[in-house]
C-alpha cells in the first residue's frame, strides 16, 4: 500500500487528477472514507484528469452519475444512502457493472455482496488538517 498526505480541497483535486492517469479505463475502483473525508471531491479530481470539463454532480441522491467524454465512460456511484443492497436493483447495478468503463464506488461496504472484487482500493481518512489516502497503486 502507498501512503500519501494531502491537505485542502486544491490539493485533493490535484491528487485525483494525477491519479487519474493511473486508473483502469475498465475497472472498479472502491472510494473508501468517513462522511466527509473528500470521496467525492477526489471523484471530481478524478474526471477532471481523465478530461471532464462539464459539471461534476454528487451520486449522493441519484445513487449513480454516468459521464461519457472524449470516449470514456465513467460511473460515478455513491452507496451512502443505500439501507438493503437490493435497492441497487432500481438503479440497473448488475447491468452497469457489465458496461465497459471506469466505475468510482463510494460507501461500497453498503453494497454487500453485491460488487467485484475492487481493481484499485482507496481509503481516505482525517490526519491532521488534510487528509491521508491510502491506495494500492504504485506512487502517484
Amino acid at each position: 500500500m502507498v501512503l500519501e498526505y494531502v491537505e485542502g480541497e486544491t490539493a485533493m483535486l490535484a491528487f485525483g487528477a494525477a491519479l487519474a492517469a493511473k486508473l483502469p479505463r475498465d475497472g472498479v475502483v472502491f472510494l473508501i472514507g468517513d462522511l466527509g473525508a473528500g470521496k467525492t471531491t477526489l471523484a471530481r479530481g478524478i474526471l477532471r484528469g481523465l478530461g471532464l470539463e462539464g459539471r461534476v454532480k454528487s451520486p449522493t441522491y441519484t445513487l449513480v452519475e454516468p459521464y461519457r467524454f472524449s470516449g470514456i465512460q465513467v460511473y460515478h456511484f455513491d452507496f451512502y444512502r443505500i439501507i438493503d443492497p437490493a435497492e441497487l436493483d432500481f438503479i440497473g447495478l448488475d447491468e452497469l457493472l457489465s458496461t465497459p468503463g471506469l466505475k468510482l464506488i463510494e460507501w461500497p461496504e453498503r453494497a454487500g455482496d453485491r460488487l467485484p472484487v475492487a481493481d484499485v482500493t482507496i481509503r481516505i481518512r482525517e490526519q491532521d488538517a488534510g487528509r491521508l489516502i491510502e491506495h494500492d497503486l504504485d506512487g502517484v
